[in-house]
């Protein structure tokens, strides 16, 4: 039972390995694995969790998590999920969020904050994987509360299901995007710049 090794894993507990799959250009990151042991007659039986994020670092992402007796088996599982559960988020110039959000999840919460560019992704290692597969390249975050790789995810996607475009808000309230955003300064001043 010799077990496949990781493609630019750091090997451990939690890995970041980054793989191209077949051409259709998403790369999926290893959160973390955990070895499980279920108790039964003759001893216990081990198997492997995994969760994985995906995306095309286009804006679409994706995290599912897969259980299996090898390791190889339960990163499949949990890519196979991953590419099932992708969202869209909208993104400000193709690097950063359109506006600060907040994610809860379980004991977990996350602060998302948009960011300058040049800044990179400031955010710890679960967040982190999101954000690269996601293709942001600026953002500040911060994880409050429970540091469980598996609520760090889900409590980033629900803060990423919250973002929203300045012209899906002025759709659903009937506005302009200029309406939404304001007015830039030099256009309010006469544009004397």
């Amino acid at each position: 039972m010799a077990r496949e090794p990781r493609e630019g894993g750091r090997g451990g507990r939690s890995g970041g390995g980054e793989r191209d799959r077949d051409g259709d250009d998403l790369i999926d990151k290893l959160v973390t694995i955990n070895r499980v042991a279920k108790v039964v007659k003759g001893g216990r039986r081990f198997a492997f969790a995994a969760l994985v994020v995906v995306g095309d670092q286009k804006g679409r992402v994706g995290y599912g998590a897969g259980k299996a007796r090898e390791v190889p088996e339960a990163i499949r599982k949990a890519t196979e999920r991953a590419k099932r559960t992708m969202i869209r988020v909208p993104m400000k110039e193709g690097r950063t969020l359109h506006h600060d959000s907040t994610g809860h999840f379980g004991a977990g919460s996350v602060v998302l904050r948009s960011a300058e560019a040049g800044t990179g992704i400031i955010a710890g290692g679960p967040m982190r994987a999101v954000f690269e597969s996601l293709g942001i390249g600026d953002v500040v975050a911060k994880s409050l509360g429970s540091r469980n790789p598996h609520n760090m995810v889900k409590a980033t996607f629900d803060a990423l299901a919250r973002c929203a475009s300045p012209r899906t808000v002025a759709n659903r309230r009937g506005k302009k995007v200029s309406d939404i955003l304001g007015k830039r300064e030099g256009v309010a001043e006469g544009a004397d710049v």
